[in-house]
């Protein structure tokens, strides 16, 4: 892990909490009987109750009790027991709290904490009457009033999809905070829409919403776990109308898109698979179906830094919140590091003030779901540089939530705890996008640098903690076999025609997209040379690239060929360039010069001289060093200057490279930076330039 942290930024003030009124003198007199629980407070925040008590010597476990009542603290029902605090749930035994969730928002109760040592009760704690916090909103005022299906249903009913359609339209009519862009249609061609979420307006394109470094939370890909979808309708309500300071200072400071529902056909038919039966978090990185491609493309074009993923899980042993990075061991150290950070630095603190039970996917009985997958949606975003954790919402209430055989109860429970994880994503991306950006910079050069085996399967390992910590149980091991492990990777792969636009089988009625398209879609860069097209690895994704197109691949498009650097070591006096020349752990003393309709692409290369580029198809620079002016100019296919030293003026013009955007990311040009009539115009990926002279033309801000 990167660090760990005692505290972080409070609970979101958004999520109103008010702590409830002590007991009454009476009782707060008489003197407290042997092993009771004493000092219980609870304190109300949206859809649940946090309960805080002192502990209790030689306590084993706590039963958590709870009473409706009405204005007048009398009792309007049973008493029932409707949690069991353990000690696996939290870091801190010093301070139990227990999250009591599953009520309707807005009721009164009656509380009280009895200690059991073994199956011996204890006495129950001095009571605490308080009435929760009614759902967000003013209901007398414009957008504040809007309530989801299942908010006016009290979770007997899950929200439609036309009513979903409905309340979305309405907050991007109402706010303008809010933008609603269709990213795609399903099989069913129901439309697939994005929240774009900003104060106090969102950036009005892709590449400027990317600018603010997003966050993005994608809530129901499974259409039977509709948990999380809920949370994120009532969260975008409350991003979109709520003038609490944080929200407005979070909003200011970045965008947060939302995809309430990328699985709308199974949403619609309860199923966890789309129309076609596939499993779309099996798909992410293949993208055979239209919601997966709609959801890359969004990555590709609005960059977010940070994700979270919503599911459900059926484990009733687990916690109320099993989270997992990604694990994929093709993932950038940074990224993993960080992405457990968030987890284990940031979630497992704040569930421990607030009663949730964070723990990893493995804890409580969890087994081999989810491993190393590529085609699972936390390790594409991995291997696509974004700190990320998938959320599971334990289905059903368990041995820790007696009460949640009711329906409601349970599905209350649910929403309102993914609404508290979500909430505490967006003020982890506030308080730590610095560490984001900084794993996210280093992922970049890491992987553009195309150093380091290559996994086609195999997970990083996540340790046991101490128990009682909620790590105890991890999830299991996933060490790639060895005839799954490359250790000379390639300089790039080369596609035939057919290959790479010929037609395919694998999509929705037997009719795929073309490789090309899915490549396109990813983002990657193609150079054609002849009649082959070459994918280099030294690439912002080179860990995923190999998975789809090496003959090792587990779950692959193509068998590509493999092309090794044809120029190593060193060479001394010029070097023209025809055909695809691949430069690794190189040097070059003398000038290059890239003819028309050729490439370049070079790793950990020193060039002692200019390097001129004029109608070239292809130049791809990493991790390296050009003592001398570089010039690219009328470039066809590809740009891209990785983390490079240039000793000299550097100079991008009239590269015209149709869809697929140049990058300058992470380089030092100890001289002035020019770029004219490049369409598109060159981009850093949000990773500043290092440049000593003036920066004119389209590279002006980069």
């Amino acid at each position: 892990m990167r660090r760990k942290r005692p505290t972080l930024i409070a609970v979101s003030t958004l999520i109103a909490i008010t702590l409830t009124t002590a007991p009454s003198p009476a009782n707060a007199q008489r003197a407290a009987e042997p092993n009771q629980v004493n000092a219980l407070t609870v304190r109300q925040a949206d859809g649940f109750a946090t309960l805080a008590w002192q502990p209790v010597d030689g306590a084993t476990d706590y039963q958590i009790e709870r009473t409706p009542v009405d204005a007048d603290n009398t009792p309007t029902g049973a008493p029932t027991i409707v949690g069991i605090w353990r000690p696996n749930r939290q870091i801190n035994q010093e301070a139990p709290t227990f999250a009591d969730a599953g009520f309707n928002p807005g009721d009164t109760f009656q509380w009280r904490v009895r200690a059991r040592t073994g199956t011996t009760e204890q006495p129950y704690s001095d009571p605490v009457t308080a009435t929760t916090t009614a759902p967000w909103g003013n209901p007398a005022n414009p957008g504040q009033q809007l309530r989801t299906q299942w908010e006016t249903t009290h979770a007997a009913q899950y929200t439609s999809d036309t009513d979903e359609y409905a309340y979305t339209a309405a907050l991007d009519a109402l706010s303008d905070r809010v933008r609603v862009v269709e990213l795609g249609r399903t099989v069913q061609n129901r439309p697939i829409n994005m929240l774009v979420i900003g104060h106090p307006t969102p950036p009005a394109t892709p590449a400027a919403v990317a600018a603010t470094s997003p966050v993005a939370v994608n809530c129901n890909v499974h259409g039977n776990e509709p948990g999380d979808r809920e949370a994120c309708l009532i969260m975008a309500r409350e991003l979109a109308f709520s003038t609490d300071p944080r929200t407005t200072d979070l909003l200011s400071h970045t965008t947060v898109l939302i995809v309430p529902t990328i699985n709308g056909d199974g949403r619609a038919n309860n199923t966890r698979g789309n129309s076609t039966g596939q499993d779309l978090n099996r798909d992410y990185s293949l993208i055979r179906q239209p919601e997966t491609a709609a959801y890359i493309k969004m990555v590709r074009d609005y960059r977010p830094v940070a994700g979270y993923d919503g599911h459900e899980f059926g484990n009733s042993r687990a916690g109320d919140l099993p989270m997992l990075p990604p694990r994929h061991q093709n993932v950038a150290q940074p990224i993993f590091d960080q992405s457990q950070d968030m987890i284990e630095g940031h979630m497992y603190t704040k569930g421990a003030e607030a009663g949730w039970w964070a723990c990893p996917y493995g804890c409580e009985g969890g087994g081999n779901v989810g491993l190393s997958e590529e085609t699972i949606l936390r390790n594409t975003l991995g291997l696509k540089n974004v700190t990320n954790s998938l959320l599971e919402l334990r289905s059903s209430g368990g041995q820790t939530r007696p009460d949640e055989g009711n329906t409601a109860n349970n599905r209350r429970r649910k929403t309102y705890s993914a609404l508290w994880t979500f909430q505490q994503f967006l003020d982890y991306h506030r308080t730590d996008l610095g560490d984001i950006l900084d794993a996210r910079t280093e992922a970049i050069e890491f992987q553009a640098a195309n150093t380091g085996r290559l996994v086609f399967r195999g997970s990083r390992p996540i340790p046991a903690h101490p128990a009682p910590h909620p790590g105890d149980s991890p999830p299991p091991l996933d060490a790639p076999p060895a005839n799954l492990i490359l250790d000379n990777a390639p300089c790039a792969y080369k596609l035939t025609e057919a290959q790479y636009n010929g037609a395919r089988t694998d999509g929705p009625g037997g009719v795929g997209t073309t490789v090309a398209q899915r490549i396109a879609a990813h983002g990657w860069k193609v150079i054609k040379i002849g009649d082959g097209y070459y994918v280099p690895l030294n690439q912002p994704e080179r860990g995923l690239i190999p998975l789809l197109l090496d003959t090792l691949g587990v779950e692959k498009l193509t068998d590509g060929e493999r092309v090794y650097p044809t120029l190593t070591g060193r060479r001394n006096g010029p070097l023209v360039v025809s055909g695809f020349t691949c430069a690794a752990d190189a040097t070059i003393n003398g000038p290059v010069t890239v003819r028309a309709g050729a490439a370049l692409v070079t790793t950990a290369t020193t060039i002692s001289g200019p390097v001129t580029a004029t109608g070239a198809a292809g130049i791809l620079l990493a991790d390296s060093t050009v003592n001398g002016p570089v010039r690219i100019t009328n470039t066809t296919d590809a740009v891209s200057i990785i983390d490079v030293t240039i000793a000299g003026p550097a100079d991008l013009s009239a590269n015209t490279t149709g869809t697929d955007t140049p990058l300058l990311v992470g380089t030092t040009i100890r001289g002035p930076l020019t770029c004219t009539g490049n369409n598109p115009a060159p981009s850093n990926l949000g990773i500043a330039n290092t440049v000593h002279g003036p920066r004119t033309g389209q590279c002006a801000a980069l």
